[in-house]
């Protein structure tokens, strides 16, 4: 819940010329709130990025007050949109369920889902990381083409409380998460304190194909070194 409008025109006209020359192989999207998706849409058009909803409801019409559904979305240029972010399972109590249909219709409808699943620290010191994740890949994926979803996993204590995941370990998760999908080709993200600090040391691992960027993305600066990370040369 950042940014107006006015701040995301702001956003834009900094971090544009930022990733003009971004190469090839990447694939930038962003996901502001909801009433500033025409704006951000209007103001980076031809600039190569993606636009995301922060979540996106089963139904694609009815009397869900409050809520936004995948053709609204998509009437404003919208291709991606996030389902299972720890936040709304936390603070709204989703359920693998929901967050399943969510994703389900919005494969249906033509929208990426964004896949968020991860563990919070009392699961982890309990040893129940893999338990829980696994449950939490194979509920949400039910029904869906796992080549057109987009997997990201978000350790909930590592987001906010200035405890860090290491690389490897993140990598070591993605990596069961790859597994647990019965895909190679399936695409993996990591997200939870990623920094430009960060970036290239994860960019580097083997079974992260990209990362879902929180509160460093609000800076423009700091999200376009994020974009244009460097991998590090190993000696």
């Amino acid at each position: 819940m950042h940014m107006t409008c006015a701040e995301t025109r702001a956003f834009a006209a900094v971090f544009r010329p930022l990733i003009a020359d971004l190469p090839s192989d990447r694939e930038v999207v962003i996901a502001p709130p909801f009433t500033s998706i025409p704006t951000l849409c209007r103001h980076l058009e031809g600039a190569g990025v993606f636009i995301a909803g922060q979540n996106v409801h089963w139904e694609e019409q009815g009397a869900y007050t409050g809520m936004i559904s995948a053709p609204m979305l998509i009437e404003h240029g919208v291709t991606h949109a996030i389902v299972g972010h720890s936040e709304p399972r936390k603070y709204y109590s989703e359920t693998d369920e929901q967050i399943n249909l969510r994703a389900r219709t919005a494969q249906r409808t033509g929208v990426l889902p964004i896949l968020c699943v991860g563990e919070s620290l009392d699961q982890r010191e309990a040893g129940e990381t893999e338990r829980v994740i696994h449950r939490q890949v194979e509920q949400g994926l039910e029904g869906l083409d796992p080549l057109r979803v987009i997997v990201a996993y978000e350790p909930i204590w590592a987001i906010g409380t200035g405890k860090t995941c290491a690389a490897e370990e993140a990598n070591r998760i993605c990596g069961l998460i790859r597994g647990w999908v019965g895909n190679a080709d399936v695409t993996v993200q990591y997200g939870g304190s990623v920094n430009p600090a960060t970036i290239d040391d994860l960019m580097a691992q083997s079974d992260i194909d990209g990362v879902l960027v929180g509160g460093a993305s609000l800076d423009p600066i700091s999200f376009a070194r994020i974009c244009n990370y460097e991998v590090p040369v190993r000696a």
